[in-house]
């Protein structure tokens, strides 16, 4: 490795170490990383816009770096963590540690190396003489939703010229990912009536009448295990449906008046998911609603969108995945997980793909790691994207 790589490695695992050192757990704050970052951009002569959510406890950053009023390429990552409170980290997590070529700490992975990589870039891109810019998008709440990322997104897509490509540096081996399914997920709570156990034909069991909406949500899953539609570059080349929590009821001799569950469908990105969603709710509220009804009015459903977020379709024929091609001839396929990329191109009409430096496989689990290796392959991607858009 030249010394001018070797260089730019130190410049991202020291960036990592800052932005791994930040608690940007999703039920924080990540004012403390956006402004860290923004105040770095700032000694370029790089400006950052920010995009606070409604508490202004949290922000979007955006910073374009090279000419205006040409199509360029979005970086895109998120910079909130799940939290980091198994009791197996073997030292701290929120402190980077260097061991057998890995670099552990909560983030390293999923996804604040991608993040490290493109800033310890930043001193090369603004002295290189871009005919494209590179828009850096950095989101908050990601973890909980993709919640976050939509008002920067509207943004890109409104500007005279918007990117015609965004890669999404979620952890993926620097292989390239074509595709993502998204989530719809629904919280629903069942009212019943109590009353002692020993006139329960008396009562609305709440409970029972969630257990039979959760079978028909089990029915429909097996659906289209059977049926479809089908991906088959999908790992699981279906949508799923699963009930994910449920809880109910006060004591063993007592009719449950009441009975919360989550559900979620996990679909294919042509997938229409709200149209199955309103179908199941429309069959629970003429079937078991109106039966529950009959027998005591006060009873029955309410449903609560949770979040969703849209899957991500595949640009491989875009004209701007070129880019990307020269660079990475293989595509690797399609992922069940979600990512931000199907934000970027359904509400955004941005092409994008996914991907990133480190393995989903170290995403949420203690002792995350991303190996030093990694961040080479990342380095290396970004600077044979920068050579591109460079004037000949």
């Amino acid at each position: 490795m030249s010394k001018t790589n070797m260089s730019r490695l130190h410049s991202a695992i020291d960036m990592l170490g800052k932005l791994v050192a930040f608690d940007t757990t999703s039920k924080n704050s990540n004012l403390g990383l956006i402004h860290f970052v923004r105040d770095y951009l700032a000694e370029y002569g790089i400006e950052s816009t920010l995009f606070h959510d409604e508490t202004g406890e949290k922000a979007n950053l955006l910073a374009t770096i090279g000419p205006k009023g040409v199509p360029g390429i979005a970086l895109s990552g998120h910079t909130d963590v799940v939290p980091a409170l198994e009791t197996t980290w073997v030292s701290p997590a929120f402190e980077l540690t260097e061991r057998d070529g890995k670099l552990f700490g909560r983030g390293a992975a999923d996804m604040k190396g991608f993040s490290a990589c493109v800033l310890a870039l930043i001193p090369d891109l603004v002295k290189r003489d871009l005919t494209m810019p590179f828009h850096l998008c950095l989101s908050y709440d990601e973890e909980v939703g993709c919640i976050g990322v939509g008002s920067m997104v509207d943004h890109l897509a409104a500007m005279d010229t918007p990117p015609r490509l965004a890669v999404i540096g979620e952890p993926t081996d620097m292989k390239v990912i074509n595709g993502q399914k998204g989530k719809y997920s629904m919280r629903v709570g069942v009212t019943g009536t109590a009353g002692h156990s020993s006139f329960a034909p008396n009562h609305v069991n709440a409970i029972e009448y969630a257990t039979r909406a959760i079978n028909l949500i089990a029915e429909k899953a097996r659906h289209f295990e059977e049926n479809g539609p089908f991906d088959e570059d999908f790992t699981v080349p279906h949508s799923t449906m699963l009930t994910t929590t449920i809880g109910g009821g006060t004591a063993t001799n007592v009719t449950p008046d009441y009975c919360e569950f989550t559900f979620e469908i996990r679909h294919l990105p042509e997938h229409d998911a709200e149209a199955v969603i309103a179908e199941i709710r429309d069959t629970v509220m003429a079937t078991l609603d109106a039966e529950m009804k009959a027998k005591a009015p006060e009873t029955g459903f309410s449903w609560e969108k949770i979040f969703s977020y849209p899957g991500m379709g595949d640009c491989t024929d875009a004209p701007a995945f070129e880019l990307v091609r020269n660079i990475i001839p293989d595509v690797s396929g399609k992922v069940s997980y979600g990512s931000e990329g199907g934000v970027f191109e359904k509400q955004g009409n941005i092409p994008s793909i996914i991907c990133g430096p480190g393995s989903i496989k170290q995403a949420h689990t203690p002792n995350e790691f991303i190996e030093i290796s990694q961040l080479e392959e990342c380095l290396e991607f970004l600077e044979a994207l920068t050579d591109q858009a460079v004037a000949a």
